[in-house]
């Protein structure tokens, strides 16, 4: 057995022991507002509930590894005191991931993400929809643990009101954990979906994907591509340029002869196939051919 100091590693190194040994974790969906008003998105996996009695979530939004900055998430809940947690379960787990990816203050996650707000009862952050559980609580405190890269801040809420989807409920309104089909997160690119184990989902960190907001609009609004679906494709940093659609055409031309006169529901249920195996540069030149 191989043991370690934490002080003799680096923070990074340290980092990723900790999230692959401590594995999976829930993940908080956190919704926050900034001080004018503008809506924020993002996940967190230092995240469990506390007490019952009163009901209390923590999450902990840590400090940036690799240049000790803080997240607009911390920044909104000690401004405005409010979040509202939303649980994540399978079908918005790309759209989740999508979200995570630095943007600039002031920009909406949601609609980069595809995801619905949903006005809440108590609070002023926004619901998400599509989360089958939402949580809308006050921030009683916020606990500094550090001032480095990766120290953790303790955002202790208190739940005001919550909200369950019906349909993850039987008919005593007992919730149903395989109805629910929670997403949990583990080290790397690894995530745990409850009902069948651990996958990939590459981490959108690095780029700034176009997100869904920048698609078109028979895509986004597509009656055939998943939620899902819809994260991965919004997960690129820029789409496909008509020349290379062009290329792509001829080189499937002889699979799709018809590919020109295709329409969007037949595209897209083929662009579907080609995300099943995360070809989403094929997707993309697919939908856009």
């Amino acid at each position: 057995m191989t043991s370690f100091d934490p002080k003799s590693i680096s923070t990074a190194r340290l980092h990723g022991y900790l999230l692959s040994a401590v594995a999976p974790r829930p993940i908080a969906f956190a919704s926050t507002i900034d001080s004018d008003g503008n809506p924020n998105l993002s996940p967190f996996s230092y995240f469990n509930v506390f007490s019952s009695n009163p009901p209390i979530l923590i999450f902990s939004p840590a400090r940036r590894v690799r240049n000790n900055t803080t997240k607009h998430t911390l920044e909104n809940a000690q401004a405005t005191k409010e979040v509202v947690i939303n649980v994540v379960n399978y079908d918005i787990v790309q759209q989740m991931s999508l979200s995570s990816t630095e943007y600039a203050k002031g920009v909406n996650e949601f609609e980069k993400s595809g995801l619905t707000m949903l006005e809440s009862d108590v609070v002023k952050p926004f619901r998400v929809a599509e989360s089958p559980v939402q949580f809308e609580c006050r921030v009683n405190e916020i606990i500094e643990l550090g001032t480095e890269g990766g120290a953790g801040n303790l955002i202790i809420c208190e739940v005001l009101k919550f909200h369950i989807d019906d349909s993850v409920m039987d008919d005593k309104q007992i919730i149903v954990q395989e109805k629910l089909d929670l997403v949990a997160r583990a080290g790397g690119n690894y995530y745990n979906r409850a009902k069948s184990g651990f996958f990939e989902i590459p981490k959108p960190l690095s780029i700034l994907g176009v997100g869904v907001d920048a698609m078109p609009s028979e895509v986004k609004n597509s009656m055939i591509l998943t939620g899902n679906d819809i994260g991965m494709l919004g997960n690129v940093e820029v789409l496909p340029t008509k020349e290379e659609v062009e290329e792509f055409i001829n080189n499937v031309s002889e699979r799709y002869p018809n590919i020109k006169e295709m329409s969007h529901r037949q595209k897209h249920k083929i662009a579907r196939n080609y995300l099943s195996y995360g070809d989403v540069n094929s997707a993309w030149k697919l939908l856009l051919s």
